[in-house]
């Protein structure tokens, strides 16, 4: 750069928003519409907030909410600040009755708010109301338009209020959200929010991409008054920042603060391309540019990452704990150098998140323990303080004591609003600490026992529970309520053997809580565990109506046990349980019932499903699913979304349903979600001749479910495995996959669940010679169905009946009992089963000398096997035909005839080429004597040849193999 004229370091202004023209119009297109529903997204530091203020600025009637990223956000909190900040008080506002439901928010309005409300012992219900009280609260204000930034930290209850006020009709104001798509959880209901985003006028979502080289250069030179970027500068700083505007500014700052940005022949260029190089990520160039402040600013930063939140000039400088006029120079010295922003009411945050937290990360862990303690005390004095932040404060110094109670307000206001999500994450906190016995099982009572989809795997409630069983001494009463507790979370986590051990143990001990009692016992009563016979459970069934009817309970908490009732039963293949399910309500009296009702459409659904009854299968889904998204319930909603897929299977909805189970599998803590999808995935596998998949899943799927002790769940996987050995002429494999499963159902009674096992049961034991163990299975399995009219069942009783009819009647007589068969599963609908009980009929028909009726017979299963989704079968089914002569498109009537061998003609053809006989060919191949010369036969003269020897010759000609 000799000869050129170098000028002063320059000053380096807050840029301005460059490269958005086209996403600034289409925001404000969409913010001009009263009710839009707007979503901005992209990663951190793309420009998110700069674009929305940019729009917003000077807007009236808004309200501006920021989520904090703590891990345990207070309850609606960001929206209760920025009310808050409003300055407002409800007086005046003219609000109902229903406002009273905000005391647990806003404490300090308790004087001017309506008096308080009801309880309702159900927390969605609260929940809900909370959020109609909050969103009239809203209305009253008169916000036109709701911003809600960094959402991906909303808690729970926040983004529920955002699906409130964006399904009203008509919503009553705009919503804006932003955040960052890579930083959402899963299962989090803003994915949910973002599917509410529809095309036309005032529905928006707005994804942010990086900036070009251009608009890189345009960015620079904004913060340094507008001059001129050297274009190898630009290229240089967007190569380092991949174009994201946040690094970019902070590269240009900490370019400046290095002297190693200067003026050059009238543009801005770096002192050499070689000396320097700007630091790989935002972190590197925060703390750098941190380090060159002086200490009072450093200290002042420090004190402002430990309070991750706006906070006022007086607070900010007891934390940092500096007199007045050196954390005065500190804040002036932050804010000059780009790190701190004050907002309009002279509050003190970091202008980004990403540099709070990388400021954060750096501070010492001793000094940030005795930084968090200032926090805490400073915050403790002011007025209004939430008990989650404090939670956070006293828990990051140690001060256990302080942490336990605030924790604890935290978790009980949560509860109070029925925010469960909120409320686990603290008690949960608290559950793992060492606390004194009583502490422990008070906290233990409060944790709710399903707060989301895979909750309680993540939150480990299962093995806290145990620990504290295990490690305090408790009075019999609390023992006994923690293992009713922990039962309950067993039988949600799958585990149904190890929850009956700890109801069985619990029951004796709760005579002074009937309602407990109830619950255990009815627990007990489900039979989808232990080899208990059927008659147990109906016992404890029993033993559960005479506490409900000598106590006095709650009607929600009747109708709770009520649904039991009926799921019990109904598992247990009593048609009792239909009475009861048809006296069970279908709409909600009161908040408190929803929860129930929502259940036993789930469980109603999948009892019907298992009977067979499939239509009413799919109308108590369909209410159910229309229940669960109305009110919430995630978990809820999964869980009958693959008991539909489960149906879909049955009756031949199989379009997308691959890819649909797949996805359920995937949901993180919820085993028998993933089991039954699984299940479903190992079927369609199998229908489709990939049997390596199908093995794969379908035996995950039978051996996690014995070692959970699901009873019910292992007959259905080991009928599909049994049926796959069988096409393999193994025998002995499906008669091992299918004898436990068999003696389970013996043992317990419980015949419904054989539908899918007795068929192949049957199947293996007459492959296997063993006829009259297969004539003693099917008599007992038609008694033990004697009193349960499930249809379902029945068409299996009628699909061994054919098995049966066939080894011992001959296949003219099998054939007609195989038809009635088929159209018993017909009529269910179950239009599989009943085409590969056509293909069994066919088969009959042909060797009862039918020839013409069973091909033809066959070639429609294989045309309805081919439109059903199952190419494995169809393609069996063709290869039978293909052996008879049948050309593939053949669909009845003349016949012609392929030039090709088919694979079986091909399986003998390798044989003959080693000299093997017909006999030994047909011992080799598990075929009779008979099918092996047809086959032999064929394939001479399709190959044009008239003797073994040529036939051999041709073979290895065609490389079919070596003499």
């Amino acid at each position: 750069m000799t000869g050129a004229r170098e000028e002063a370091v320059p000053l380096v202004r807050v840029p301005r928003v460059v490269g958005r023209d086209a996403e600034l119009e289409r925001l404000r297109r969409a913010l001009a519409d009263p009710f839009a529903l707007v979503l901005v997204e992209g990663e951190a530091g793309i420009g998110k907030t700069r674009l929305v203020q940019e729009v917003i600025n000077g807007r009236e009637r808004l309200l501006v909410a920021v989520c904090p990223p703590f891990q345990d956000a207070a309850t609606l909190g960001p929206v209760v600040d920025a009310v808050r900040q409003t300055g407002v008080t409800p007086a005046g506002l003219g609000l109902s009755g229903l406002a009273g439901a905000l005391r647990p928010l806003f404490p300090d309005w308790a004087g001017e708010l309506p008096a308080p409300v009801e309880p309702l012992p159900d927390a969605t219900a609260t929940q809900h109301r909370l959020l109609r009280a909050l969103a009239e609260l809203l209305d009253r204000l008169g916000v036109g338009l709701l911003v809600v930034e960094d959402a991906h930290w909303a808690d729970e209850a926040t983004l529920e209020l955002l699906l409130l006020l964006t399904a009203r009709r008509p919503p009553g104001l705009g919503v804006l959200v932003t955040y960052r798509p890579e930083d959402v959880p899963a299962g989090s209901l803003l994915r949910r929010l973002s599917s509410r985003v529809r095309g036309g006028d005032g529905h928006l979502r707005l994804s942010l991409g990086p900036l070009g080289v251009a608009d890189t250069a345009a960015l620079v030179s904004s913060m340094l008054d507008a001059e001129h970027v050297s274009d190898a500068f630009a290229r240089f700083l967007h190569t380092q920042t991949d174009g994201l505007p946040l690094a970019v500014e902070e590269s240009v700052r900490l370019l400046r603060d290095r002297a190693d940005l200067v003026r050059v022949d009238g543009e801005w260029v770096r002192r050499s391309l070689d000396e320097i190089a700007v630091p790989p990520t935002i972190r590197d160039a925060v703390l750098e540019r941190v380090g060159r402040l002086a200490e009072p600013a450093r200290t002042i930063l420090h004190a402002a990452a430990v309070l991750a939140e706006p906070a006022d000039e007086p607070v900010l400088r007891t934390v940092a704990d500096l007199p007045e006029r050196q954390a005065r120079a500190g804040i002036v010295e932050a804010i000059a150098g780009g790190l701190l922003k004050e907002d309009e009411r002279g509050r003190l945050a970091f202008g980004h998140v990403l540099a709070a937290r990388a400021t954060y990360d750096a501070v010492p862990g001793p000094i940030r323990r005795l930084l968090h303690g200032r926090a805490g005390r400073a915050l403790e004095a002011a007025a209004r303080p939430s008990a989650s932040r404090l939670a956070r404060h006293f828990r990051q110094t140690g001060d256990t004591g302080r942490w336990i109670g605030y924790a604890e307000q935290a978790a009980d206001l949560a509860l109070d609003v029925g925010d469960d999500a909120a409320a686990t994450a603290h008690l949960l906190d608290l559950l793992e600490a060492d606390l004194p016995a009583d502490a422990l099982t008070r906290i233990a009572e409060k944790m709710p026992t399903l707060a989301s989809t895979g909750y309680l795997d993540r939150s480990g409630l299962v093995e806290v529970l145990r620990s504290v069983l295990d490690r305090t001494t408790l009075s019999t009463r609390r023992r006994a309520e923690l293992r009713t507790q922990l039962g309950a979370a067993l039988i949600r986590r799958g585990e149904h053997e190890a929850a009956v051990a700890e109801l069985e143990r619990a029951v004796p001990d709760l005579e002074h809580d009937p309602l407990r009692q109830a619950h255990a016992m009815t627990g007990l009563g489900m039979p989808y565990s232990t080899d208990w016979p059927a008659g147990e459970h109906r016992r404890w069934l029993d033993r559960a109506a005479g506490v409900v009817a000598r106590a006095s309970l709650p009607r929600p908490e009747v109708l709770g046990l009520q649904v039991n009732w009926a799921t019990a039963l109904l598992a247990l293949g009593d048609p009792e349980g239909w009475a009861v399910a048809a006296r069970l309500p279908v709409a909600a009296d009161t908040p408190a019932e929803a929860a129930p009702i929502a259940r036993a459409a789930l469980n109603v659904g999948n009892s019907a499903m298992r009977w067979g009854r499939y239509d009413e299968a799919r109308e108590h889904l369909t209410h159910g699913v229309e229940l669960a998204e109305h009110r919430g319930y995630v978990r809820l909603h999964d869980m009958i979304a693959v008991t539909c897929a489960h149906l879909d299977w049955f009756t031949g909805r199989w379009d997308g349903l691959a890819e649909r189970v797949l996805r359920l599998a995937e949901l993180d803590g919820e085993p028998e979600i993933r089991l039954d999808a699984l299940m479903v995935a190992g079927l369609l596998d199998a229908a489709r001749g990939d049997r390596e998949s199908a093995r794969a899943r379908l035996r995950w799927v039978l051996e996690d479910s014995g070692r959970r002790g699901l009873a019910q769940v292992p007959p259905e996987p080991a009928a599909a495995l049994a049926r796959l050995c069988l096409a393999e002429q193994d025998a002995d494999g499906a008669l091992r996959l299918t004898d436990a499963p068999l003696r389970l159902v013996a043992a317990k009674g419980t015949w419904l669940w054989a539908t899918e096992l007795m068929p192949m049961r049957v199947a293996a034991l007459l492959a296997a010679g063993r006829h009259a163990e297969a004539r003693d299975v099917v008599a007992r399995y038609e008694h033990g169905l004697r009193d349960c009219p499930a249809a379902g069942a029945h068409a299996a009783l009628a699909d061994c009946r054919a098995r049966l009819a066939e080894a011992h009647d001959g296949p003219a007589a099998a054939a007609g009992v195989y038809a009635s068969a088929a159209a018993r599963w017909d009529a269910l609908p179950r239009p599989y089963a009943a085409l590969l009980t056509r293909e069994r009929q066919a088969s009959c028909l042909v060797a009862a000398g039918r020839r013409d009726a069973g091909l033809e017979l066959l070639a429609e299963v294989r045309a309805g096997l081919s439109r059903l989704g199952a190419p494995g079968d169809a393609e069996r089914v063709a290869e039978v035909l293909h052996d008879h002569g049948v050309r593939r498109g053949w669909r009845g009537g003349r016949r012609g005839y392929g030039s090709e061998l088919s694979p079986r003609e091909r399986e003998v053809v390798r044989l003959v080429i080693t000299g093997m006989g017909n006999k030994a060919i047909a011992e080799a191949l598990s075929r009779s004597p008979k099918t092996v010369a047809a086959q032999l036969n064929s394939a001479m003269r399709k190959l044009g040849v008239s003797s073994r020897t040529a036939l051999a010759v041709a073979a290895v000609q065609a490389g079919l193999g070596d003499l």
